[in-house]
């Protein structure tokens, strides 16, 4: 067994450095621990429970049977298209090098910054999201006031936190993932035995959950149910870690592509039986929607308070874990992309700790980008009390148009390449669709571009107006920098032989 990990470790290595790059970081996940990231990050204990309420509030309880399960059905289409191109280009820098190779350096240099900015704020969504649901957990237990000033602070020591576990040491978040995912399916089991066993109503018919028309909101239903789709959309992103993570992973080319697969499948199906369960306990939709957390108020009128609190505070820890593994995919998407010199001060980013063997610098920039996006919102709504919009909504919103713009590109590029003769059915790696391939390719596309404009309409405007402003600086840095500084990925394919065994040999004596 041991002689079959050493050979299949050698082979994946010689693999990368076709790609003209040194294995530097540890590759010790197996398949399970990469699927885990993926799963942990989109998190359907994060995304579909703390935007429940805003499902709620523009969708009604048909939110979650119909909208859950449109979202769920396009994004695994979504999925199995960028689980295609894993497995044909098996590096850290994913998205990036995907369009870069299949169009050109300038295309792979805008997916990387897009998908950076997508990052910053999932990172910040997750966090924020833990932040919203502890801060009140803890006001009640030690008898403060939670406040948005508050619930800033402690998202800021969980950043914090975050960060330490990442930066020493790979092993270890790659063990808290193994037990996350584990954990996040556990959850849903607990929560949904206890609204079945142990809710202190009788549930709702099972065609509530179908029921459509109903809205809490101003907009006409159709309008509301389209805005409503932010909860479960939100909720599937983040499953590119995979890939992020593909350097890591043993056997990569099938194991991250059955990765990023069935994180969302395998969420599809817990979810919505979480969700199922949670809308059939509602009594009062109308006062779950107007309440500050929906979920909270229907957790604590299903289970009462000491029970639902407990149940609370496991739900909540599960973000925890979200956070955590989201850190580690986006440290590694900035890594990749500063080895190819393609941000400022690219050296600090690109940096492996010798004895962590972890991207440290990129961790803690991570950490600086995500804080800071966050304390943005913060001071807006400090100068412009009058905002309507919620921060989650705000920080979700970007992380949405930024992540799935990012997918699209290199799906794009590959029906073009092919289109082209560039790019043939040689070029595909083990985990393929065949003939099924363009087809589903393409219906990711419409899905990508239809969602992209329904994040940003009233009232998830502003996530509009920060994400043409991003994309300002965007064309700003590529004047500034790109023409005078990035190479491109393709640079990296110049190495010799012996630059590659020269660096790795740095790690391995370090």
């Amino acid at each position: 067994m041991q002689q079959e990990r050493e050979h299949q470790l050698l082979e994946d290595k010689k693999d990368l450095n076709k790609f003209g790059y040194a294995q530097e970081l540890l590759r010790d996940m197996g398949g399970f621990s990469n699927f885990a990231i993926s799963f942990s990050i989109i998190s359907i204990l994060t995304g579909a429970v703390s935007l429940y309420g805003h499902g709620l509030l523009y969708g009604g309880s048909g939110m979650m049977g119909f909208g859950w399960t449109i979202v769920a059905l396009f994004v695994i289409l979504i999925a199995a298209s960028m689980s295609e191109l894993a497995s044909a280009i098996p590096t850290a820098g994913a998205l990036y090098h995907w369009a870069a190779i299949l169009g050109s350096k300038r295309w792979g240099w805008y997916t990387a910054w897009i998908n950076l900015i997508g990052q910053i704020g999932i990172v910040a969504g997750i966090d924020y999201s833990f932040s919203l649901f502890a801060d009140p957990l803890l006001a009640s237990a030690f008898g403060y006031t939670s406040t948005e000033t508050t619930t800033l602070i402690l998202f800021g020591i969980t950043l914090l936190l975050h960060g330490i576990f990442n930066h020493i040491g790979i092993r270890l978040v790659a063990r808290l993932n193994d037990f996350s995912a584990w954990y996040h399916i556990g959850v849903v089991v607990i929560l949904v035995g206890s609204l079945v066993f142990f809710s202190r109503h009788e549930l709702q018919p099972l065609d509530y959950l179908f029921q459509v028309g109903q809205t809490f909101s101003d907009k006409p239903y159709a309008i509301a149910f389209l805005i409503g789709l932010l909860q479960a959309q939100w909720t599937f992103t983040g499953y590119d870690a995979s890939a992020h993570t593909i350097e890591e992973t043993i056997n990569p080319r099938v194991r991250a592509a059955w990765g990023i697969f069935t994180s969302v499948a395998f969420s599809f199906i817990f979810g919505f039986i979480m969700l199922a369960f949670v809308t059939l306990s509602i009594k009062n939709a109308a006062a779950a929607s107007e309440a500050p957390n929906a979920f909270i108020y229907v957790i604590s009128e299903a289970l009462g308070g000491t029970f639902g609190s407990v149940v609370l505070w496991l739900v909540t820890f599960a973000m925890w874990f979200c956070g955590l593994a989201s850190i580690t995919s986006f440290s590694r998407m900035l890594y990749a992309f500063s080895r190819d010199k393609g941000m400022p001060w690219s050296r600090h980013w690109a940096e492996i700790s010798t004895k962590y063997r972890t991207p440290a610098k990129a961790i803690w920039l991570v950490i600086i980008l995500s804080f800071a996006l966050a304390l943005f919102d913060y001071i807006v709504k400090r100068i412009n009390p009058e905002t309507t919009y919620t921060t989650l909504a705000f920080l979700t919103a970007v992380s949405v148009v930024g992540l799935y713009v990012a997918y699209g590109i290199p799906l794009y590029l590959k029906l073009r390449a092919e289109a082209k003769g560039i790019f043939q059915r040689k070029h595909y790696g083990p985990w393929n669709l065949g003939n099924w391939s363009k087809t589903i390719n393409v219906l990711s596309l419409i899905w990508i571009l239809f969602i992209s404009i329904m994040m940003v309409i009233p009232p998830n405007q502003t996530a509009g107006y920060a994400l043409i402003a991003m994309f300002i600086v965007l064309l700003i840095m590529d004047l500034a920098y790109y023409q005078k500084h990035f190479p491109g990925p393709q640079a990296a394919l110049n190495k010799s032989e012996e630059e590659i065994k020269s660096q790795e040999a740095k790690y391995r004596n370090s």
